[in-house]
């Protein structure tokens, strides 16, 4: 297995039940942000990053998010289909294996959207990956530095970079930012039908292969219009 990333998952599958009114009519990743879609946020960066192909699964409002999908030139789209059954984030993936290879990919939220500081994150994010070492890589972001997010946190991180849950009643600093690189064989020994990625980063915390790299910029959590109306003020504001 080699260090190169070239294959991303997109994970587009979701009701948006908590976007509603917006998406009883669409499917979330084509709800309008910044003046274009969701997922056109995050394919942009895909293709920016050099990524050469994307795997996106669809569920709600498969055929118009498909329909969309079909004008993309880069990078290339491969859909993975769960019309029949949603499978969360981990499910989704296991599913999508055999369009998704061997090697490293990259697994981006459609929902992840985040203003820029100085260099590209996912350039980074891919730079500081070491399959050696690690068998994820998390895209980071302070807790206290994003837009919309009103939880606890999901993880402390050590001088190393290696990830810790935050115990049940604390806090922790940092949440995972919607991108990760992760070998993908670890998502074939998940149960049948629907999973969280979170039974992969369990296992991979006890392993001590389970590492975060801190973004920079300002992450803006997008998960219902209340959110969509105040990532978008913090936007314009810039």
């Amino acid at each position: 297995m080699t260090g190169r990333v070239r294959r991303a998952m997109v994970m587009a599958a979701g009701k948006g039940t908590r976007m509603r009114p917006l998406t009883d009519t669409m499917p979330k990743p084509l709800v309008p942000f910044g003046g274009k879609p969701l997922i056109d946020h995050v394919l942009d960066r895909l293709e920016e990053a050099g990524i050469e192909e994307a795997v996106v699964n669809v569920h709600h409002f498969a055929d118009m998010l498909e329909a969309h999908l079909a004008a993309r030139k880069s990078p290339r789209i491969v859909i993975s289909d769960e019309r029949a059954e949603l499978l969360d984030t981990g499910g989704g993936t296991k599913k999508a294996l055999p369009l998704l290879g061997e090697e490293p990919i990259l697994t981006f939220n459609s929902d992840s959207v985040w203003a820029e500081e100085l260099d590209s994150n996912l350039a980074e994010l891919i730079a500081a990956w070491d399959p050696e070492r690690m068998d994820a890589l998390l895209m980071i972001a302070e807790a206290a530095r994003t837009i919309g997010y009103v939880g606890r946190g999901d993880f402390n991180m050590d001088a190393s970079g290696l990830l810790s849950r935050r115990g049940p009643s604390t806090t922790a600093p940092f949440m995972f930012a919607g991108v990760q690189i992760v070998k993908p064989a670890l998502f074939a020994d998940g149960p049948a039908g629907p999973f969280s990625t979170n039974l992969v980063w369990d296992r991979l915390i006890e392993k001590a292969r389970l590492f975060g790299h801190r973004m920079t910029g300002t992450w803006m959590h997008v998960g219902a219009p209340d959110d969509l109306a105040e990532a978008e003020a913090f936007l314009r504001d810039l």
